[in-house]
């Protein structure tokens, strides 16, 4: 057989670490403060501040910035990807460079083609989550564009407008996450070419590392106090207003 157990079991491990990881964060952004709940808050700010401006310029200079860089993304995706694609003429170039490794397996012509289509595999994923982002971008943009002007900040439908524009934003971020946890986990998969030992040990150091960024960081915590503070600069703002007699 060209692959052994431990291959088995390492590349198990990565599927359930990526997947898991991936279901994980989602249900527990549900109830803990983490950067995708935080920053969906923000973005709800944001968009509520949009609809009381009638100059948009600096909107649309934020959308830019952000675009840009996941154009500069998916356009090194597609540079990576061709490279990968390049390596399949030259397997057998690749397995002397394995093999001229102090400690690592000894080099399989089926199997380096197997990491090879792996690694293509994740860099396809990513390009398509980065280009999906792009094009939710966009259409933030032309929603920005469609908002009417509300002086009073009072209009609920153009509030309910906001919280939608702030959803496609929210969407259009969750890609360009996806789309940056795949470069993540091709740095854990291209440990599988030295030894599948050293590709367990990656792909659990990828989810902790990820773990800690999303919740656990300095940046989170600074988020979610700046989250604390808007909310209460938005209920000084617009107050809740009484009907009682």
């Amino acid at each position: 057989m060209p692959f052994s157990l431990l291959d088995v079991a390492a590349i198990s491990c990565f599927i359930i670490c990526w997947v898991g990881y991936t279901w994980f964060a989602r249900k527990k952004a549900k109830t803990t403060n983490c950067v995708a709940r935080c920053l969906h808050q923000h973005r709800i700010h944001w968009m509520y501040e949009v609809i009381g401006r009638d100059i948009r310029v600096s909107e649309a200079a934020l959308l830019a910035n952000l675009e840009r860089n996941i154009a500069f993304f998916a356009s090194s995706t597609l540079l990576i990807l061709a490279g990968v694609l390049t390596l399949f003429s030259q397997v057998e170039r690749l397995e002397s460079v394995i093999e001229s490794i102090p400690y690592a397996e000894f080099p399989n012509h089926v199997m380096i083609q197997l990491k090879l289509s792996l690694l293509a595999l994740i860099f396809v994923m990513a390009f398509f989550q980065f280009t999906w982002s792009m094009r939710q971008y966009g259409f933030v943009n032309v929603m920005i564009g469609a908002c009417p002007y509300d002086s009073s900040g009072s209009n609920k439908n153009l509030q309910q407008y906001a919280e939608q524009m702030a959803v496609v934003q929210d969407q259009a971020a969750h890609s360009y996450n996806y789309g940056l946890r795949s470069y993540y986990f091709s740095i854990a998969a291209l440990c599988w070419f030295f030894h599948p030992m050293i590709f367990i040990i990656a792909s659990l150091f990828v989810v902790y590392t990820l773990y800690n960024r999303e919740f656990h960081s300095k940046a989170v915590k600074a988020i979610t106090l700046g989250q604390q503070y808007l909310e209460h600069e938005r209920a000084l703002r617009h107050p809740p207003k009484n009907d009682s007699i």
